[in-house]
């Protein structure tokens, strides 16, 4: 049941509807949107609704044993079974392929021969989002700086809480449990804000992402030797373009979705190519996940505590693992360390200034340097995109080596491919005041006009979408 789909439009009205009748009995509230989450994923697959019972249950119960424990060693051990557990799902459903097929591949270059040990499952979606919010609680737990969950109910909502299911945001659980103890209030500003939100989400995923993926990007990608460099080029932009309006669309949708339910979520995205280094892209791009790499993984290596080599390594390892979580392939994990390369320089040249007393001496840093910035993160940040994209080193290689070709004939280079990428980007270098005035402006319309500009947000997705609707980029996460 995808956002972008009148199942799922029917599907949110009826939750809306009752959720809302029952905020006076918050137990029933609770169960009844812990079904209808239930009911959202199983639309995928009702079968691996046991895994986010048992993740979730196992760690309800270890997150307790946690808590009530004064032994250090008990303590580490019930850390330690939180991590098998959750790790070992993701590793059996989204790693172990991939690890028999490197082990395989090695195998060959040193003339040795093995059995393949293959197994036919299907990927459980948002398997990758769900278990690290599960595991952040039982770590915060660990870590004493958030109290045991009192209620199974609430812990088993906060795992399955369907706008944040199936692809983030990443929720903290002190961020989200403490909503569902407090009874919920609607807000008719805050209400207008989220149909903004969830409309301008929905634009960017059908208009923009979609219209880019089937129209260029995909059949580009597909095969970049029958285009041209500057198409090739195109492309890139188009695939930048492409995912950030996706996952952002997605974003947008569940921040509005969760709102209309009294539910508030974090932000999630920044105006990401925005950035001028490659450290300010991070906090800017899927925010929920970088500040978990960085809070879970990057500190507990030791963060950026000790010599400058243990924090380089410390970036490496994170960037590396971080692109492993995105999908099973090497591709991902070239993608990874090209951006704790990246953050390991940026923070040996940041270094670098401290020491020379250049970053004390607070000064306003001139315009072209920013524009100089921004331009150069957002060529590396598309350069990390070609390997994230492509399917195969082989194919990122291709699109490359025709890059590299520097011919310029564009016959494939659609007026409406060409204007779409622009409105894209375009939007996207919008001052952030401009895009709160238009919502703004949104939210002090009367209830008529705001349902006739949602009307014709619906018409322009009518006529925009494609035959069959795409899936959301990171499902595949």
């Amino acid at each position: 049941m995808l956002f972008n789909t009148l199942p799922f439009a029917y599907f949110f009205i009826t939750v809306f509807a009752v959720s809302w009748l029952l905020s006076r009995f918050r137990m029933l509230r609770l169960l009844f949107l812990l079904a209808a989450s239930y009911f959202f994923y199983a639309q995928w697959n009702p079968y691996y609704l046991s895994l986010i019972f048992i993740s979730s249950t196992v760690d309800y119960w270890l997150g307790k044993k946690i808590a009530a424990s004064d032994d250090p060693a008990a303590r580490k051990r019930w850390l330690v079974g939180t991590v098998v557990v959750n790790l070992g799902f993701l590793g059996f459903f989204k790693y172990w392929n991939f690890g028999v097929g490197s082990v395989l591949a090695a195998a060959q270059l040193l003339g040795w021969h093995l059995q393949p040990a293959y197994v036919r499952v299907a990927l459980p979606i948002g398997i990758s989002f769900f278990t690290f919010e599960s595991m952040s609680y039982v770590i915060d737990v660990y870590r004493r700086t958030t109290k045991p969950c009192d209620s199974y109910l609430k812990y088993l909502l906060f795992v399955a809480f369907f706008p944040h299911l199936v692809s983030g945001p990443i929720v903290r659980p002190r961020d989200l449990i403490p909503q569902f103890e407090a009874p919920p209030r609607f807000d008719e500003v805050e209400a207008s804000r989220a149909m903004f939100l969830i409309a301008n989400g929905l634009i960017k995923k059908v208009v923009i992402s979609d219209y880019l993926s089937v129209n260029f990007v995909d059949r580009v990608f597909a095969q970049p030797s029958s285009y041209s460099a500057l198409e090739v080029l195109f492309a890139i932009y188009g695939y930048a373009v492409q995912i950030y309006c996706d996952f952002s669309g997605y974003t947008d949708i569940a921040i509005g979705c969760a709102a209309l339910l009294g539910v508030k979520f974090p932000i999630n995205f920044n105006s990401p190519y925005k950035a001028v280094n490659v450290q300010d892209f991070w906090n800017r791009w899927h925010i929920s996940l970088s500040t978990w790499l960085r809070d879970y993984l990057f500190h507990s290596l030791g963060g950026a505590f000790g010599s400058t080599a243990r924090t380089v390594r410390n970036f490496l390892i994170t960037m590396l693992l971080g692109g492993l979580w995105h999908g099973a392939a090497w591709t991902f994990v070239f993608w990874g360390l090209l951006h704790g390369v990246a953050l390991a320089a940026t923070f040996v040249y940041f270094s670098w200034q401290e020491q020379r007393g250049v970053r004390r001496r607070k000064r306003k840093i001139p315009f072209w340097r920013k524009a100089v910035g921004v331009f150069l993160t957002f060529h590396f940040v598309c350069l990390g995109w070609v390997f994230f994209r492509a399917e195969s080193f082989t194919m990122a290689w291709a699109v490359l080596r025709r890059l590299a070709t520097f011919t310029t004939y564009h016959p494939n280079l659609q007026l409406w491919v060409v204007v779409t990428l622009g409105v894209g980007l375009v939007s996207h270098y919008t001052p952030d005041k401009l895009f709160q005035s238009v919502r703004e402006s949104f939210v002090r319309l009367p209830a008529v006009l705001q349902g006739a500009s949602l009307f014709g947000v619906a018409c322009l997705l009518y006529y925009a979408a494609s035959a069959q609707s795409v899936p959301f980029v990171y499902f595949q996460f």
